[in-house]
């Protein structure tokens, strides 16, 4: 049977059964109006009307011939049975047996189409011609032949078709796995890429948090030690500072674990943020020997714990920058709480710098390069105040999304639900 899709069979059913009944309806007008050739019209009329209902059924059942073997040929025979009977009750309808010939390749596949035309045009023409004993051996080759070459030349274009089609599936399949292989390339690559990526990302955080916690207790700590050195002569006093020094060595290695380990730092994990930030101007004003001035302003909220860290951070490397460029005698430290932000301001009194030069820490490649990463991190953004002389001011904002909302929308995980609102505020001095 010729292949074709389900929207173009639907178009060819109604095509063949509207030229088989149009052909049928024509040869029965000839069998009425022509009475030589209609002798009994009656049979005739009768043998028609059963040709209507067997086109009609196979109109009906159009898409099981291709699943169908039995019903085809039972579909067929029926077929040329009726053109054969009503070729002998009438020379009208000689007009009407060729509708066998494309209904032949309409059922059957383009090889067997071949042999149901030739039994189509055998069958007719033999009614016809009284078994063929009244025709000459040249007609019935032509009667026969010609059938059968339309067959032929019918099967050769089906074969054609399934050429090309053969053809164009094959390109097809090359150009599938050509983009398969493609594709592949592809997919290692962003493999690769995505691994660098991870990598230097992980580098990258490394970097930070080193710089935010060893360097800084290594920093504290040397400085701890050269004031050891100072007041040897005072045992009580360098036994405070080498208390301070054991102290930093033990956070700091604390901090490096959890750094490893990317957890939040532990301040954090102990208390709220404005406790936290507290607690650790505390412990760098004692350190310092200079006063820091800490201030809640609205109701504390856990945010996400990314946020909470980064502001963590920004007050850790103020304090540290202070410590070592300012020269100050006061440090103040804001944590507001707005309904939309949260905003840190960490400011000094010591020698400033020029805003369009160089700041205190930047040559080490990371200071104020390093809140700023992890601010744009969560969302945030930094800003510098400063004049020579006049100290520094630090602002720092991010956005205020509640822990709550963050678990809720898939956040980070870990965040803290629960915690009271309050308000922090105090002066520690050292």
């Amino acid at each position: 049977m010729l292949q074709i899709n389900e929207a173009e069979a639907a178009k060819a059913r109604w095509i063949y059964t509207g030229i088989a009944y149009a052909a049928l309806l024509a040869a029965v007008a000839w069998s009425v109006v022509d009475e030589k050739a209609t002798p009994n019209l009656t049979p005739t009329l009768a043998l028609s009307g059963a040709a209507a209902v067997w086109i009609g059924l196979i109109a009906r059942w159009w898409p099981v011939w291709p699943r169908n073997r039995v019903w085809s040929v039972v579909a067929y025979v029926g077929l040329v049975s009726l053109n054969t009977a009503l070729v002998y009750s009438s020379d009208a309808f000689a007009s009407f047996v060729w509708i066998g010939f494309p209904y032949a390749f309409a059922i059957f596949p383009a090889r067997w189409a071949v042999f149901a035309v030739t039994a189509n045009a055998i069958s007719t023409f033999a009614i016809q011609t009284n078994g063929m004993r009244d025709s000459s051996p040249f007609v019935v080759i032509l009667a026969v032949a010609g059938p059968v070459i339309f067959a032929g030349w019918v099967a050769g274009l089906e074969s054609e078709r399934r050429k090309r089609a053969i053809g164009e599936l094959t390109e097809t399949n090359q150009r599938l796995a050509t983009a398969m292989e493609e594709n592949a390339g592809l997919h290692a690559q962003l493999l690769a890429q995505a691994r660098e990526a991870g990598v230097l990302d992980e580098r990258q955080r490394m970097a930070r948090e080193i710089h935010d916690t060893l360097a800084q207790e290594l920093a504290a700590l040397i400085r701890q030690l050269h004031a050891a050195n100072r007041v040897r002569e005072h045992p009580e006093q360098w036994q405070h500072h080498m208390d301070q020094v054991r102290m930093l060595a033990e956070r700091g290695l604390s901090e490096a674990r959890r750094s490893v380990q990317a957890l939040r730092p532990a301040p954090l994990e102990k208390s709220r943020l404005p406790d936290a930030i507290a607690e650790m101007a505390r412990v760098w004003s004692q350190a310092c020997g200079m006063p820091v001035q800490t201030e809640t302003t609205g109701t504390p909220e856990p945010m996400l714990p990314g946020i909470e860290v980064a502001l963590f951070r920004v007050v850790q490397e103020a304090l540290a920058n202070i410590a070592k460029h300012a020269n100050a005698t006061r440090v103040g430290i804001t944590l507001s709480y707005l309904e939309d932000v949260v905003l840190l301001d960490v400011r000094d009194d010591g020698a400033g710098f020029e805003p369009g030069g160089t700041a205190p820490g930047a040559d080490s490649g990371y200071g104020l390069g390093t809140m700023r990463q992890r601010l744009l991190g969560v969302g945030g953004t930094l800003e510098i105040e400063s004049r020579p002389g006049e100290g520094t001011a630090i602002g720092a904002s991010v956005p205020a999304i509640r822990a709550e909302a963050g678990a809720e929308a898939g956040a980070e995980a870990g965040a803290e639900a629960g915690i009271e609102a309050g308000t922090a505020g105090g002066t520690v001095t050292g």
